[in-house]
């Protein structure tokens, strides 16, 4: 009986490999025809790819180029809106300057002081410009750098700031200067 059985898988390997050599005989025979009835011209593909890859390189360089002047032109173009909006408080700097030179009462100067530093500090407000708060706060190094530390006036300003010796600015959610404090110990 093994006899038998063998017998018939040796028959389908044969046929198996019958099979595969008229299938690879039926590609050869395609490919040969393929090639005999259209010539493959290798150096003008070569041509073609090559100023294909030059034409897309240089698409890309000027793109590269072009991305790094618009940059630097964003760059130069960026404090234009800050500066346009604090141009009009150093006029009024100036006009206060040549007022203060005839003027004999301090009363008028105070206010004309006072009005400017308003001025100033809308014009920066509405650039996106805010003062931290810092006076009473318990210490954030994140948005402070403690200048030193005084014994606290009593127990609940522990590890608070008690005096600020330059005040803090965000731009947004950016700390562009940190809060010099004084923090109780």
């Amino acid at each position: 009986m093994e006899q038998n059985e063998k017998e018939p898988i040796n028959q389908t390997e044969e046929n198996t490999v019958s099979n595969n050599d008229q299938i690879t005989e039926e590609t050869t025979t395609e490919n040969n025809s393929e090639n005999t009835n259209q010539p493959v011209n290798y150096e003008a593909k070569i041509a073609e790819l090559n100023d294909k890859y030059l034409r897309l390189y240089s698409e890309f360089d000027n793109y590269r180029k072009r991305t790094i002047k618009e940059k630097s032109d964003i760059i130069r173009s960026g404090g234009e809106d800050v500066f346009k909006a604090i141009m009009p408080t150093i006029d009024d700097f100036e006009r206060a300057i040549k007022a203060n030179e005839t003027v004999t009462e301090i009363a008028p100067i105070k206010e004309g002081i006072s009005l400017i530093y308003h001025k100033l500090k809308v014009a920066c407000t509405a650039k996106g410009l805010e003062p931290m708060d810092t006076i009473g706060k318990s210490f954030d190094a994140d948005y402070m750098e403690s200048i030193t530390s005084i014994p606290a006036p009593s127990e609940d300003m522990k590890g608070k700031v008690i005096d600020e010796v330059e005040k803090g600015y965000k731009l947004g959610d950016k700390v562009i200067r940190f809060a010099k404090v004084v923090v109780g110990s």
